[in-house]
């Protein structure tokens, strides 16, 4: 009967420690997409988003609207977040040398230090999606390719082809070539949508299963 009952209490432990487990991984998440901005003090914010500022003004305003706002060239910006520009500015797909075709990967035009400016004046306008920080996509999980291969197979092969090498989609457009695509890139792309791609929610795909993917 001793046996019984400990095994008994051992079956009913085993769910709390899953809760719990689960969440120190989604607060390990939290904490690692807002590092980079919390060890800057509020001057140099300060200094990096009016940096930015004169960057949007002078090479993305003409389309996007001088507030942001957008208009019928471009879309508003507001509320799009920092990993959005980062996508976007990091992969060369913005500016778009031709507003005609789909926005391609390509070099970039700014560097690392004005993409970082341009996202921080961007999400200063309206919270919005957080560019994902180190710890978060250095984090590792055992098992993780395993599960990454079904759920790419479930949610993403359908446009981007069972070996990630993209297709083409209605309408003249595609989806991309995943390969030599920073996970960095790929992260920000689930979580923003960007062109015809959607947006993969935390609760859709968690951020576990997202690195699990990359």
């Amino acid at each position: 009967m001793k046996r019984l009952s400990r095994f008994r209490r051992h079956r009913a432990v085993a769910p709390l420690l899953l809760v719990l487990a689960l969440f120190s991984i989604g607060t390990t998440f939290s904490v690692a997409g807002a590092a980079t901005n919390s060890s800057m003090t509020a001057a140099e914010k300060s200094a990096l988003i009016d940096e930015g500022k004169q960057l949007f003004l002078k090479g993305c305003s003409s389309c996007h609207g001088l507030n942001a706002e957008g208009g019928g060239i471009a879309p508003s910006l507001i509320g799009v977040g920092a990993a959005s520009v980062d996508f976007q500015v990091a992969t060369g797909r913005m500016p778009m040398a031709d507003m005609s075709t789909q926005a391609m990967r390509k070099k970039p035009v700014y560097d690392e230090k004005q993409i970082e400016a341009l996202a921080a004046y961007v999400s200063s306008l309206a919270p919005g999606p957080e560019v994902p920080g180190e710890e978060l996509l250095n984090y590792e999980r055992n098992g993780s390719a395993a599960e990454g291969g079904e759920l790419f197979r479930t949610n993403c092969a359908m446009c981007h082809n069972f070996a990630a090498q993209g297709g083409a989609l209605t309408q003249g457009k595609y989806a991309p070539t995943l390969m030599g695509v920073e996970p960095r890139h790929i992260y920000e792309a689930m979580i923003t949508g960007p062109q015809s791609m959607p947006v993969f929610s935390d609760k859709t795909i968690t951020p576990a299963e997202k690195l699990s993917i990359i």
